[in-house]
């Protein structure tokens, strides 16, 4: 497998994979899973080229079902780190002042899909990058029932932890797969990245309309003020 090279080489997922193996995966995906400076990490390819090398045996040699396993176990563990650190931080964290690693915009992003799909957001979330790592933190914000909590938290880290690692096992043991390994990531992280797009369409699309209701009419504010001087006399 080439380097695939899509921003810092540190970020690769190969890289990472073979300078820091199985401990560097379940590093960034509980990371990724729950703490505020691991929004930008490379979850979903990395767990689809862990799945690939561990069916070819490259670099991981470990049983699938173990990798998969301690995988879900991180991305729960993240989950329910980011939900005990909301629960403490509580609306402070909306005042929370921008900088390099944090920035207010994807709070409010994570706290409006919260808002939208209730609990089931944290299944739904684990699909979306940076929305992933926020929505547990704003479920403990928003004080959501514990027991409610740790059953989606579950579902979701079975579904994404092992079901994307399972798809990179079984999509790389398929000749094209393997040797266009860079054009599978690539289309990975561009369909991870669909869902962001969708959000801000949407919600630009929702300012827009916002803006026009809100404006007056201008065939409509001279009879206004007609109507308004007959009341006077």
């Amino acid at each position: 497998m080439e380097a695939l090279a899509l921003g810092p080489s540190w970020l690769d997922p190969e890289y990472l994979i073979q300078s820091f193996g199985l401990v560097g995966i379940l590093a960034v995906v509980f990371a990724e899973s729950g703490l505020l400076i691991g929004f930008f990490l490379p979850g979903d390819s990395l767990l689809f080229t862990t799945g690939l090398l561990v069916a070819t045996d490259q670099y991981l040699h470990y049983p699938l079902w173990l990798v998969c396993l301690l995988i879900v176990l991180a991305a729960v563990a993240g989950d329910q780190v980011g939900y005990l650190f909301g629960r403490k931080v509580g609306p402070a964290l909306f005042r929370r002042p921008d900088s390099r690693l944090f920035k207010q915009e994807n709070v409010e992003k994570a706290h409006a899909f919260f808002e939208k799909h209730g609990p089931k957001s944290l299944v739904l979330a684990r699909f979306v990058p940076i929305v992933r790592t926020f929505t547990p933190i704003i479920a403990g914000v928003s004080t959501m029932r514990y027991r409610s909590f740790v059953t989606f938290n579950i579902v979701g880290g079975v579904l994404w932890g092992a079901g994307v690692t399972l798809l990179g096992a079984a999509l790389g043991q398929i000749d094209f797969v393997h040797e266009h390994i860079e054009l599978i990531l690539i289309a990975i992280v561009l369909l991870s990245v669909v869902p962001i797009v969708i959000e801000y369409l949407r919600a630009r699309g929702s300012s827009a309309g916002d803006g026009q209701a809100g404006a007056p009419a201008s065939g409509g504010a001279a009879p206004a003020r007609g109507q308004g001087r007959h009341a006077k006399r």
